[in-house]
Protein backbone atom coordinates (compact mmCIF):
# COMPACT_ATOMS: atom_id res chain seq x y z
CA UNK A 1 0.00 0.00 0.00
CA UNK A 2 1.13 3.29 -0.37
CA UNK A 3 0.69 6.57 1.10
CA UNK A 4 -1.64 9.22 -0.15
CA UNK A 5 0.23 12.30 -0.90
CA UNK A 6 -0.10 15.40 1.52
CA UNK A 7 -1.71 17.95 0.91
CA UNK A 8 -1.15 21.82 1.64
CA UNK A 9 -2.33 23.26 4.60
CA UNK A 10 -5.13 25.57 3.76
CA UNK A 11 -4.68 29.33 4.74
CA UNK A 12 -7.58 30.26 7.42
CA UNK A 13 -8.35 33.91 8.25
CA UNK A 14 -5.53 35.09 9.87
CA UNK A 15 -3.30 34.48 6.84
CA UNK A 16 -6.42 36.21 4.37
CA UNK A 17 -6.21 39.07 6.92
CA UNK A 18 -2.64 39.27 6.85
CA UNK A 19 -2.67 38.96 2.74
CA UNK A 20 -5.00 42.42 2.87
CA UNK A 21 -2.23 44.03 5.21
CA UNK A 22 0.24 43.51 2.65
CA UNK A 23 -2.22 44.85 -0.11
CA UNK A 24 -1.43 48.51 1.76
CA UNK A 25 2.70 48.94 0.43
CA UNK A 26 1.68 47.44 -2.69
CA UNK A 27 -0.93 50.08 -3.76
CA UNK A 28 1.18 52.79 -2.13
CA UNK A 29 4.36 52.00 -4.37
CA UNK A 30 2.53 51.67 -7.26
CA UNK A 31 0.79 54.58 -6.55
CA UNK A 32 4.06 56.63 -6.09
CA UNK A 33 4.66 55.83 -10.06
CA UNK A 34 1.96 58.38 -10.83
CA UNK A 35 1.36 60.54 -7.94
CA UNK A 36 3.06 63.55 -9.58
CA UNK A 37 1.24 64.09 -12.45
CA UNK A 38 -0.91 66.70 -11.34
CA UNK A 39 1.26 68.12 -8.69
CA UNK A 40 4.23 69.08 -11.07
CA UNK A 41 2.80 73.01 -11.67
CA UNK A 42 2.40 73.65 -8.37
CA UNK A 43 6.11 71.97 -7.64
CA UNK A 44 7.17 74.17 -10.60
CA UNK A 45 5.62 77.26 -9.22
CA UNK A 46 6.96 76.34 -5.46
CA UNK A 47 10.44 75.03 -5.84
CA UNK A 48 11.55 76.42 -9.59
CA UNK A 49 13.15 73.38 -10.44
CA UNK A 50 15.16 73.45 -13.93
CA UNK A 51 14.47 71.21 -16.74
CA UNK A 52 16.74 68.69 -16.06
CA UNK A 53 15.61 68.66 -11.93
CA UNK A 54 11.93 68.23 -13.20
CA UNK A 55 12.43 64.80 -15.45
CA UNK A 56 14.70 63.58 -12.39
CA UNK A 57 11.73 64.40 -9.83
CA UNK A 58 9.86 61.72 -11.61
CA UNK A 59 12.92 59.37 -12.53
CA UNK A 60 14.60 59.36 -8.89
CA UNK A 61 11.99 56.96 -7.65
CA UNK A 62 11.58 55.03 -10.53
CA UNK A 63 15.54 54.34 -11.24
CA UNK A 64 16.01 53.33 -7.23
CA UNK A 65 13.77 50.87 -7.48
CA UNK A 66 14.55 49.01 -10.61
CA UNK A 67 18.19 49.49 -9.41
CA UNK A 68 17.86 47.39 -5.99
CA UNK A 69 15.25 45.15 -6.21
CA UNK A 70 17.22 42.43 -7.05
CA UNK A 71 19.43 43.54 -3.66
CA UNK A 72 16.42 44.08 -1.32
CA UNK A 73 14.66 40.34 -2.74
CA UNK A 74 17.91 38.91 -1.88
CA UNK A 75 18.54 40.88 1.29
CA UNK A 76 14.89 39.51 2.79
CA UNK A 77 15.88 36.11 1.94
CA UNK A 78 18.75 36.24 4.12
CA UNK A 79 17.30 39.08 7.47
CA UNK A 80 13.94 38.17 7.25
CA UNK A 81 11.07 39.13 4.73
CA UNK A 82 8.93 40.91 7.41
CA UNK A 83 12.02 42.49 8.82
CA UNK A 84 12.50 44.02 5.33
CA UNK A 85 9.24 44.99 4.55
CA UNK A 86 8.88 46.82 8.38
CA UNK A 87 12.24 48.90 7.42
CA UNK A 88 10.95 49.35 3.88
CA UNK A 89 7.73 51.03 5.22
CA UNK A 90 9.63 52.94 8.31
CA UNK A 91 11.99 54.25 5.17
CA UNK A 92 8.95 54.91 2.73
CA UNK A 93 6.74 56.98 5.61
CA UNK A 94 10.06 59.20 6.37
CA UNK A 95 11.12 59.56 2.93
CA UNK A 96 7.37 60.29 2.00
CA UNK A 97 7.57 63.50 4.66
CA UNK A 98 10.71 64.18 3.77
CA UNK A 99 9.24 64.77 -0.14
CA UNK A 100 6.21 66.96 1.41
CA UNK A 101 7.94 69.28 3.08
CA UNK A 102 11.01 69.78 0.49
CA UNK A 103 11.93 73.27 0.74
CA UNK A 104 14.02 72.93 -2.93
CA UNK A 105 14.48 70.90 -5.99
CA UNK A 106 17.48 69.04 -4.79
CA UNK A 107 15.50 67.55 -1.43
CA UNK A 108 12.85 66.43 -3.31
CA UNK A 109 14.99 64.64 -5.66
CA UNK A 110 16.39 62.84 -3.21
CA UNK A 111 13.07 61.96 -1.06
CA UNK A 112 11.90 60.56 -4.41
CA UNK A 113 14.88 58.30 -4.63
CA UNK A 114 14.78 57.26 -1.04
CA UNK A 115 11.25 56.88 -1.28
CA UNK A 116 12.24 54.51 -4.24
CA UNK A 117 14.67 52.64 -2.20
CA UNK A 118 11.37 51.84 0.61
CA UNK A 119 10.06 50.72 -2.78
CA UNK A 120 12.28 48.23 -3.76
CA UNK A 121 12.39 46.61 0.09
CA UNK A 122 8.32 46.63 -0.09
CA UNK A 123 7.42 44.96 -3.63
CA UNK A 124 9.72 41.90 -3.50
CA UNK A 125 8.77 41.63 0.35
CA UNK A 126 5.03 41.21 -0.48
CA UNK A 127 4.97 39.43 -3.05
CA UNK A 128 7.49 36.28 -1.15
CA UNK A 129 5.30 36.61 1.91
CA UNK A 130 2.36 35.89 -0.27
CA UNK A 131 3.96 32.96 -1.77
CA UNK A 132 4.98 31.75 2.08
CA UNK A 133 1.53 32.69 3.52
CA UNK A 134 -0.67 30.48 1.07
CA UNK A 135 0.71 27.07 0.87
CA UNK A 136 -2.60 25.43 -1.36
CA UNK A 137 -1.62 26.36 -4.86
CA UNK A 138 -5.58 27.55 -5.61
CA UNK A 139 -5.36 29.83 -2.63
CA UNK A 140 -2.21 31.29 -4.05
CA UNK A 141 -3.12 31.52 -6.88
CA UNK A 142 -6.32 33.07 -6.18
CA UNK A 143 -4.11 35.78 -3.33
CA UNK A 144 -1.65 36.66 -6.59
CA UNK A 145 -4.33 37.26 -8.75
CA UNK A 146 -5.66 39.88 -6.39
CA UNK A 147 -1.96 41.09 -5.58
CA UNK A 148 -1.53 41.49 -9.31
CA UNK A 149 -4.71 43.67 -9.76
CA UNK A 150 -3.88 46.07 -6.98
CA UNK A 151 -0.47 46.73 -8.30
CA UNK A 152 -2.36 47.54 -11.96
CA UNK A 153 -5.07 49.70 -10.20
CA UNK A 154 -2.36 51.14 -8.43
CA UNK A 155 -1.09 52.70 -11.00
CA UNK A 156 -4.52 54.50 -11.95
CA UNK A 157 -5.65 55.76 -9.01
CA UNK A 158 -2.17 57.83 -7.72
CA UNK A 159 -3.09 60.46 -10.44
CA UNK A 160 -6.27 60.64 -9.59
CA UNK A 161 -5.96 60.63 -6.13
CA UNK A 162 -3.11 63.21 -6.41
CA UNK A 163 -5.42 65.24 -8.38
CA UNK A 164 -8.63 65.14 -6.09
CA UNK A 165 -6.08 66.00 -3.26
CA UNK A 166 -4.28 69.07 -4.85
CA UNK A 167 -7.89 70.64 -5.45
CA UNK A 168 -8.09 71.34 -1.39
CA UNK A 169 -4.83 71.01 -0.31
CA UNK A 170 -0.69 71.86 -0.97
CA UNK A 171 0.96 69.59 -3.07
CA UNK A 172 2.91 67.81 -0.40
CA UNK A 173 -0.15 66.09 0.07
CA UNK A 174 0.47 63.49 -1.85
CA UNK A 175 3.15 62.07 -0.12
CA UNK A 176 1.54 62.67 3.01
CA UNK A 177 -1.14 60.12 1.97
CA UNK A 178 1.14 56.95 2.45
CA UNK A 179 2.37 57.86 6.27
CA UNK A 180 -1.04 57.27 7.99
CA UNK A 181 -0.91 53.67 5.79
CA UNK A 182 2.61 52.93 6.75
CA UNK A 183 2.10 53.50 10.77
CA UNK A 184 -0.92 51.24 10.40
CA UNK A 185 1.51 48.79 8.50
CA UNK A 186 4.25 49.40 10.90
CA UNK A 187 1.40 48.55 13.37
CA UNK A 188 -0.46 45.16 12.02
CA UNK A 189 2.60 43.53 9.98
CA UNK A 190 4.21 42.39 13.68
CA UNK A 191 1.16 40.88 15.15
CA UNK A 192 -0.15 39.46 11.57
CA UNK A 193 2.49 38.49 9.83
CA UNK A 194 4.79 35.69 10.36
CA UNK A 195 8.77 35.95 9.22
CA UNK A 196 10.04 33.88 7.42
CA UNK A 197 13.66 33.38 5.73
CA UNK A 198 16.68 31.26 4.24
CA UNK A 199 17.78 29.12 6.97
CA UNK A 200 20.86 28.43 5.43
CA UNK A 201 21.76 31.70 3.15
CA UNK A 202 25.59 32.43 3.02
CA UNK A 203 27.03 35.12 3.01
CA UNK A 204 25.90 38.30 1.33
CA UNK A 205 27.66 39.14 -1.98
CA UNK A 206 28.36 43.05 -1.60
CA UNK A 207 30.11 43.17 -5.26
CA UNK A 208 27.20 41.85 -6.77
CA UNK A 209 25.28 45.05 -5.47
CA UNK A 210 26.79 47.61 -7.60
CA UNK A 211 27.20 45.12 -10.39
CA UNK A 212 23.33 44.19 -10.63
CA UNK A 213 22.50 48.55 -10.22
CA UNK A 214 25.03 48.98 -13.02
CA UNK A 215 23.24 46.34 -15.12
CA UNK A 216 20.03 47.29 -14.58
CA UNK A 217 20.10 51.01 -14.72
CA UNK A 218 22.04 52.52 -17.59
CA UNK A 219 19.79 49.88 -19.50
CA UNK A 220 16.26 51.20 -18.12
CA UNK A 221 17.52 54.78 -18.29
CA UNK A 222 18.35 54.56 -21.76
CA UNK A 223 14.90 52.65 -23.12
CA UNK A 224 13.23 55.66 -21.03
CA UNK A 225 15.36 58.35 -22.88
CA UNK A 226 14.74 56.57 -26.36
CA UNK A 227 11.09 56.81 -25.31
CA UNK A 228 11.29 60.14 -25.10
CA UNK A 229 13.86 61.43 -27.24
CA UNK A 230 14.22 58.35 -30.06
CA UNK A 231 17.17 55.96 -30.75
CA UNK A 232 20.12 58.42 -30.51
CA UNK A 233 23.93 57.13 -30.03
CA UNK A 234 24.32 58.23 -26.23
CA UNK A 235 21.21 56.15 -25.11
CA UNK A 236 22.32 52.88 -27.60
CA UNK A 237 25.51 53.03 -25.56
CA UNK A 238 23.88 53.18 -22.21
CA UNK A 239 22.03 49.68 -23.36
CA UNK A 240 25.13 48.26 -24.46
CA UNK A 241 27.05 49.05 -21.03
CA UNK A 242 24.44 48.20 -18.60
CA UNK A 243 24.07 44.81 -20.96
CA UNK A 244 28.56 44.55 -20.67
CA UNK A 245 27.44 44.72 -16.89
CA UNK A 246 24.77 42.45 -17.02
CA UNK A 247 27.14 39.75 -18.79
CA UNK A 248 29.42 40.41 -15.76
CA UNK A 249 26.69 39.77 -13.50
CA UNK A 250 25.49 36.58 -14.53
CA UNK A 251 28.93 35.75 -14.59
CA UNK A 252 29.63 35.93 -10.91
CA UNK A 253 26.42 34.75 -9.99
CA UNK A 254 27.37 31.32 -12.08
CA UNK A 255 30.24 30.99 -10.03
CA UNK A 256 29.49 31.45 -6.91
CA UNK A 257 27.53 29.02 -3.82
CA UNK A 258 26.50 32.14 -1.99
CA UNK A 259 25.14 34.03 -4.95
CA UNK A 260 22.37 36.52 -4.85
CA UNK A 261 20.73 34.76 -7.62
CA UNK A 262 20.91 31.02 -7.14
CA UNK A 263 21.29 28.70 -9.92
CA UNK A 264 18.80 26.32 -8.20
CA UNK A 265 16.17 29.22 -9.04
CA UNK A 266 16.48 28.11 -13.08
CA UNK A 267 16.54 24.30 -12.53
CA UNK A 268 12.57 24.57 -13.56
CA UNK A 269 12.52 26.27 -16.60
CA UNK A 270 8.84 27.50 -16.09
CA UNK A 271 11.24 30.00 -13.45
CA UNK A 272 12.56 31.40 -16.53
CA UNK A 273 9.44 31.42 -19.09
CA UNK A 274 7.76 33.05 -15.75
CA UNK A 275 10.29 35.92 -16.23
CA UNK A 276 10.11 36.41 -19.70
CA UNK A 277 6.20 36.26 -20.38
CA UNK A 278 5.64 38.74 -17.41
CA UNK A 279 8.23 40.71 -19.09
CA UNK A 280 6.35 40.36 -22.60
CA UNK A 281 3.17 41.07 -20.28
CA UNK A 282 4.49 44.49 -19.13
CA UNK A 283 6.05 45.15 -22.34
CA UNK A 284 1.97 45.21 -23.89
CA UNK A 285 0.93 47.46 -20.78
CA UNK A 286 3.52 50.11 -20.81
CA UNK A 287 3.37 50.44 -24.89
CA UNK A 288 -0.57 51.10 -24.58
CA UNK A 289 -0.49 53.11 -22.00
CA UNK A 290 2.56 55.39 -23.59
CA UNK A 291 -1.06 56.02 -26.54
CA UNK A 292 -3.76 56.10 -24.30
CA UNK A 293 -2.76 59.28 -22.17
CA UNK A 294 -2.01 61.34 -25.26
CA UNK A 295 -4.70 60.24 -26.57
CA UNK A 296 -6.98 61.04 -24.22
CA UNK A 297 -4.84 64.75 -23.27
CA UNK A 298 -4.21 65.84 -26.82
CA UNK A 299 -6.41 64.02 -29.38
CA UNK A 300 -10.02 64.34 -27.38
CA UNK A 301 -8.80 67.41 -25.52
CA UNK A 302 -9.30 66.35 -22.44
CA UNK A 303 -8.12 67.85 -19.11
CA UNK A 304 -5.87 66.22 -17.25
CA UNK A 305 -8.04 64.84 -14.31
CA UNK A 306 -11.05 63.90 -16.50
CA UNK A 307 -8.44 62.23 -18.43
CA UNK A 308 -7.37 59.97 -15.51
CA UNK A 309 -10.85 59.23 -14.29
CA UNK A 310 -11.71 58.20 -17.87
CA UNK A 311 -8.21 56.24 -17.69
CA UNK A 312 -10.03 54.41 -14.35
CA UNK A 313 -12.59 52.93 -17.01
CA UNK A 314 -10.84 49.73 -18.15
CA UNK A 315 -10.07 48.95 -14.72
CA UNK A 316 -13.71 47.85 -13.89
CA UNK A 317 -13.01 44.66 -16.02
CA UNK A 318 -9.38 44.21 -14.33
CA UNK A 319 -10.81 42.94 -11.42
CA UNK A 320 -12.76 39.76 -12.41
CA UNK A 321 -9.45 38.70 -14.86
CA UNK A 322 -7.58 37.32 -12.58
CA UNK A 323 -9.86 35.49 -10.53
CA UNK A 324 -11.34 34.10 -13.49
CA UNK A 325 -7.79 32.88 -15.06
CA UNK A 326 -6.73 31.42 -11.73
CA UNK A 327 -9.91 29.14 -11.69
CA UNK A 328 -9.81 28.40 -15.06
CA UNK A 329 -5.95 27.63 -14.85
CA UNK A 330 -7.15 24.73 -11.45
CA UNK A 331 -9.24 22.95 -14.43
CA UNK A 332 -6.98 22.59 -17.40
CA UNK A 333 -3.58 22.91 -17.88
CA UNK A 334 -2.07 26.83 -17.50
CA UNK A 335 -0.13 27.13 -20.46
CA UNK A 336 -3.25 27.04 -22.26
CA UNK A 337 -4.81 29.47 -20.12
CA UNK A 338 -1.60 31.69 -20.19
CA UNK A 339 -1.60 31.59 -23.75
CA UNK A 340 -5.65 32.56 -23.97
CA UNK A 341 -4.63 35.39 -21.38
CA UNK A 342 -2.42 36.44 -24.37
CA UNK A 343 -4.91 36.02 -27.06
CA UNK A 344 -7.13 38.03 -25.59
CA UNK A 345 -4.81 41.00 -24.67
CA UNK A 346 -3.79 40.66 -28.19
CA UNK A 347 -7.90 41.15 -29.19
CA UNK A 348 -7.83 44.43 -26.96
CA UNK A 349 -4.81 45.92 -29.45
CA UNK A 350 -6.88 44.62 -32.07
CA UNK A 351 -9.95 46.71 -31.08
CA UNK A 352 -7.56 49.67 -30.53
CA UNK A 353 -6.05 49.52 -34.05
CA UNK A 354 -9.50 50.18 -35.20
CA UNK A 355 -9.79 53.87 -33.16
CA UNK A 356 -10.15 56.77 -35.31
CA UNK A 357 -9.72 60.66 -33.35
CA UNK A 358 -13.39 60.72 -32.07
CA UNK A 359 -13.50 56.93 -30.33
CA UNK A 360 -13.52 57.30 -26.51
CA UNK A 361 -15.45 54.74 -26.10
CA UNK A 362 -13.98 52.02 -28.81
CA UNK A 363 -10.48 53.02 -26.77
CA UNK A 364 -11.70 52.71 -23.32
CA UNK A 365 -13.19 48.82 -24.66
CA UNK A 366 -9.65 48.06 -26.37
CA UNK A 367 -7.63 49.30 -23.30
CA UNK A 368 -10.00 47.08 -20.92
CA UNK A 369 -9.93 43.99 -22.40
CA UNK A 370 -6.43 44.31 -23.03
CA UNK A 371 -5.78 44.81 -19.62
CA UNK A 372 -7.95 42.00 -18.61
CA UNK A 373 -5.57 40.06 -20.63
CA UNK A 374 -2.43 41.27 -19.57
CA UNK A 375 -3.25 40.96 -15.84
CA UNK A 376 -4.73 37.64 -16.10
CA UNK A 377 -1.30 36.87 -17.88
CA UNK A 378 0.63 38.19 -14.83
CA UNK A 379 -0.84 36.31 -12.00
CA UNK A 380 -0.35 32.96 -13.74
CA UNK A 381 3.11 33.51 -14.44
CA UNK A 382 3.90 35.12 -11.12
CA UNK A 383 2.31 32.26 -9.15
CA UNK A 384 4.27 29.98 -11.89
CA UNK A 385 7.41 32.02 -11.17
CA UNK A 386 6.81 31.59 -7.46
CA UNK A 387 6.02 27.90 -6.81
CA UNK A 388 8.99 26.83 -8.85
CA UNK A 389 11.35 28.47 -7.06
CA UNK A 390 12.15 27.43 -3.30
CA UNK A 391 10.20 28.70 -0.61
CA UNK A 392 13.59 29.98 0.77
CA UNK A 393 14.49 31.78 -2.24
CA UNK A 394 11.08 33.25 -2.92
CA UNK A 395 12.14 36.87 -2.34
CA UNK A 396 14.78 36.52 -4.74
CA UNK A 397 12.75 35.18 -7.62
CA UNK A 398 9.82 37.56 -6.69
CA UNK A 399 12.49 40.52 -7.04
CA UNK A 400 13.68 38.64 -10.03
CA UNK A 401 9.65 39.02 -11.65
CA UNK A 402 9.97 42.18 -10.82
CA UNK A 403 13.00 43.32 -12.68
CA UNK A 404 11.98 41.70 -15.37
CA UNK A 405 8.70 43.69 -15.48
CA UNK A 406 10.87 46.51 -15.11
CA UNK A 407 12.88 46.31 -18.20
CA UNK A 408 9.62 44.91 -20.08
CA UNK A 409 7.63 48.34 -19.50
CA UNK A 410 10.45 50.48 -20.17
CA UNK A 411 11.13 47.94 -23.41
CA UNK A 412 7.43 48.50 -24.47
CA UNK A 413 7.58 52.47 -24.21
CA UNK A 414 10.49 53.07 -26.22
CA UNK A 415 9.89 49.87 -29.13
CA UNK A 416 6.05 50.86 -29.61
CA UNK A 417 6.59 54.45 -28.82
CA UNK A 418 9.25 54.55 -31.83
CA UNK A 419 7.04 52.86 -33.66
CA UNK A 420 3.99 54.93 -33.58
CA UNK A 421 6.34 57.94 -33.75
CA UNK A 422 7.74 57.02 -36.58
CA UNK A 423 4.59 56.66 -38.73
CA UNK A 424 3.75 60.06 -37.00
CA UNK A 425 6.50 61.71 -38.41
CA UNK A 426 6.19 60.08 -42.00
CA UNK A 427 2.88 61.73 -42.22
CA UNK A 428 4.02 64.85 -41.28
CA UNK A 429 7.22 65.30 -43.49
CA UNK A 430 6.31 68.28 -44.86
CA UNK A 431 5.36 70.23 -41.57
CA UNK A 432 8.03 71.72 -39.72
CA UNK A 433 10.14 70.35 -37.34
CA UNK A 434 7.97 71.78 -34.41
CA UNK A 435 4.48 69.98 -35.07
CA UNK A 436 6.77 66.37 -36.30
CA UNK A 437 8.71 65.72 -33.50
CA UNK A 438 5.63 65.20 -31.25
CA UNK A 439 1.67 65.73 -30.83
CA UNK A 440 2.44 68.01 -27.98
CA UNK A 441 4.26 70.08 -30.25
CA UNK A 442 2.17 69.78 -32.90
CA UNK A 443 -0.89 71.53 -30.61
CA UNK A 444 1.01 73.98 -29.50
CA UNK A 445 1.99 75.29 -32.36
CA UNK A 446 -1.84 74.77 -33.72
CA UNK A 447 -2.62 77.10 -31.15
CA UNK A 448 -0.23 79.62 -32.11
CA UNK A 449 -1.61 79.67 -35.70
CA UNK A 450 -4.94 79.86 -34.39
CA UNK A 451 -8.26 80.28 -37.02
CA UNK A 452 -8.54 77.55 -39.14
CA UNK A 453 -5.06 77.16 -40.03
CA UNK A 454 -4.40 76.18 -36.97
CA UNK A 455 -7.46 73.83 -36.89
CA UNK A 456 -6.20 71.78 -40.43
CA UNK A 457 -2.97 71.81 -38.79
CA UNK A 458 -4.35 70.34 -35.07
CA UNK A 459 -6.39 67.75 -37.16
CA UNK A 460 -4.13 66.35 -39.55
CA UNK A 461 -1.25 65.96 -36.50
CA UNK A 462 -3.97 64.11 -34.87
CA UNK A 463 -4.73 61.77 -37.48
CA UNK A 464 -0.85 61.53 -38.01
CA UNK A 465 -0.99 60.34 -34.13
CA UNK A 466 -4.01 57.79 -34.51
CA UNK A 467 -2.14 56.34 -37.28
CA UNK A 468 0.64 55.70 -35.45
CA UNK A 469 -0.77 54.13 -32.65
CA UNK A 470 -2.68 51.67 -35.16
CA UNK A 471 0.28 50.54 -36.44
CA UNK A 472 1.90 50.36 -32.55
CA UNK A 473 -1.05 48.35 -31.78
CA UNK A 474 -0.75 46.01 -34.63
CA UNK A 475 3.14 45.17 -33.35
CA UNK A 476 1.67 44.70 -29.68
CA UNK A 477 -0.54 42.01 -31.49
CA UNK A 478 1.41 40.68 -33.24
CA UNK A 479 4.17 40.03 -30.52
CA UNK A 480 1.26 38.57 -27.84
CA UNK A 481 0.06 36.34 -30.24
CA UNK A 482 3.85 35.16 -30.53
CA UNK A 483 4.04 35.08 -26.67
CA UNK A 484 0.47 32.75 -26.43
CA UNK A 485 2.83 30.49 -28.47
CA UNK A 486 5.89 30.89 -26.57
CA UNK A 487 3.39 29.54 -23.43
CA UNK A 488 2.25 26.83 -24.87
CA UNK A 489 5.62 25.35 -25.50
CA UNK A 490 7.35 26.77 -22.13
CA UNK A 491 4.78 27.07 -19.16
CA UNK A 492 3.41 23.42 -19.27
CA UNK A 493 2.35 21.61 -16.71
CA UNK A 494 0.67 22.48 -13.17
CA UNK A 495 1.88 24.38 -10.34
CA UNK A 496 3.12 21.68 -8.01
CA UNK A 497 5.26 22.17 -5.59
CA UNK A 498 8.35 23.99 -4.89
CA UNK A 499 11.54 21.96 -5.66
CA UNK A 500 12.70 22.79 -2.02
CA UNK A 501 14.06 19.31 -1.45
CA UNK A 502 17.13 19.81 -3.59
CA UNK A 503 18.15 22.59 -2.03
CA UNK A 504 17.18 21.34 1.93
CA UNK A 505 13.95 22.14 4.05
CA UNK A 506 11.70 24.97 2.80
CA UNK A 507 11.94 28.02 5.45
CA UNK A 508 9.72 27.37 8.53
CA UNK A 509 7.22 30.50 9.90
CA UNK A 510 8.96 31.98 12.44
CA UNK A 511 6.33 33.09 15.40
CA UNK A 512 5.11 36.89 15.09
CA UNK A 513 6.14 38.49 18.24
Amino acid sequence: MTKPAATAPLAGRREWTAFTVLLLPLLLVSMDVSVLYFAVPAITRELDPSATQQLWIFDSYAFALSGLLITMGSLGDRIGRRRLLLIGAAAFGLASVGAAFATSAGMLIAARALLGVGGATLMPSTLALVRNLFQDAGQRGKAIGIWSGAMTGGVALGSVLSGVMLKHFHWGSVFLVNVPAMLLLLVLVPVLVPEFKDPAPGRFDLVSVPLSMAAVLPVVYGLKEIAAAGFEPPYAACLLVGLAFGYAFVRRQRGREDAMVGRALFRDRRFGAGIGLNSVAAFAMMGSAYFTTQYLQSVLGMGTLEAALWSLAPSLLIGAAAPVAAALAQRTDRSRVIAGSFAVAASGFGLVSLVGTDSLWLLLAGSGVLASGIVGVMSLVSDMTLATAPAEKAGSAASLLETGQEFGGALGMALLGSLGTAVYRADLAGEPSAVRETLGGAVAAAGQAGGEAGGQLLALAREAFVHGMQYAAWGGAVLLLAAAGLALALARGGPGPAPAAAEGAPAEPVPAR
